[in-house]
């Protein structure tokens, strides 16, 4: 019986690492919700932050599914990932749509969108300036902006209309079911808010500074690669490990710090990342941006980060190649914002 179920994994260890990753953000979900509900303050504190961390697994193992990294069949990692799409919030897309703008990325060697919001930013100066002051107060306004529109995506991208009356049943479902919380229990909402925030700060936290572009909108359009394609992936791409040397830590977001190893062989599971890079990419700690940088460019630069303007280093935030991972390293990147692959377009 075990050795059949070991045969549907993508690799015999997967049974173990990704059975764990996945029983884990489902119980954690599912525990986290519960948490929400109970009276004990304490209790509704320790929710929020497993229920966060659970949706931040979740979102990671989306991302596997989309590299079919998990199981052998890739209907199966189509049912996981839209399974796990339901607890990521990220159902408002479809599966197909999230994996081919991923697949994009990969492929373009380049961040590939449909929205570029820097332009929607330039019409309306004055929703800038909440967004800026949102993110001053820690809350990740850009994100909302971004999963906001993911919500209606259908309904302003041409190319989607086709899914309409799917992604309105969807809405009705998921923010029916919110405000019934909200009217009843308002406190497990707000605890709801406060952990899914929390999931967007970590993905965001862990893109941030993994590549040296911007948004290019080619999604639908069949536009040139600017850098090369796949030739060049590795020269634009870097790694942001939460720890060089302890590795559990790295496993708080599935080694997606790793990232110049996923790069390099997309095929690689999480849990194998880690390895891969040392002995593919470099075994140099000087080859990575380090944790400390890392913590002092999110939240010293979450400002600058919206516009990418308005700091102390707004000359080299269009640096390239080994220029950006100095800048990454001496802490002065403002990094990348709504990048994350759970709002693909």
């Amino acid at each position: 019986m075990t050795l059949g179920i070991t045969k549907a994994f993508h690799e015999p260890a997967g049974l173990l690492y990704h059975g764990a990753a996945v029983l884990y953000s489902v119980a954690g979900y599912a525990l986290g919700w519960l948490g929400l509900f109970h009276p004990a303050w304490w209790v509704n504190v320790l929710a929020v932050l497993v229920l966060g961390h659970a949706m931040t697994i979740a979102a990671y193992l989306v991302h596997e599914c989309g590299h079919n990294t998990i199981f052998r069949s890739n209907r199966a990692n189509a049912a996981l990932g839209r399974l796990l799409g339901w607890i990521t919030g990220s159902c408002y897309s479809t599966f197909e749509d999230t994996r081919y703008a991923h697949f994009r990325h990969h492929v373009d060697n380049d961040d590939v969108v449909w929205f570029m919001y820097s332009d929607f930013f330039d019409r309306y100066p004055r929703l800038v300036r909440l967004i800026e002051v949102l993110e001053w107060a820690f809350i990740p306004a850009h994100e909302f902006l971004m999963h906001g529109l993911g919500m209606i995506s259908a309904f302003v991208i041409p190319q989607r209309s086709g899914q309409r009356i799917r992604q309105a049943v969807v809405i009705a479902l998921r923010v029916g079911l919110f405000l019934l919380i909200l009217v009843f229990a308002p406190l497990a909402a707000l605890g709801y808010v406060i952990a899914y925030m929390l999931m967007m700060h970590a993905l965001r936290f862990m893109d941030a500074q993994q590549h040296d572009y911007d948004s290019y909108p080619s999604l639908y359009d069949d536009l040139p690669s600017r850098f090369g394609g796949r030739e060049t992936e590795l020269a634009h791409t870097f790694s942001n490990p939460l720890s060089w040397k302890h590795e559990w830590i790295n496993w708080l977001t599935l080694n997606f710090g790793w990232h110049s190893a996923h790069h390099v062989r997309p095929t690689v599971p999480w849990y194998r990342l880690r390895d891969y890079y040392l002995e593919n990419v470099s075994d140099d700690p000087g080859s990575v941006i380090p944790f400390r940088a890392q913590w002092h460019m999110y939240w010293r630069h979450r400002v600058y980060r919206v516009t990418h303007s308005g700091g102390p280093y707004d000359d080299i935030q269009h640096v390239t190649g080994e220029a950006f991972l100095a800048a990454g390293r001496g802490g002065k990147l403002y990094g990348g914002n709504a990048a994350s692959f759970l709002t693909p377009f």
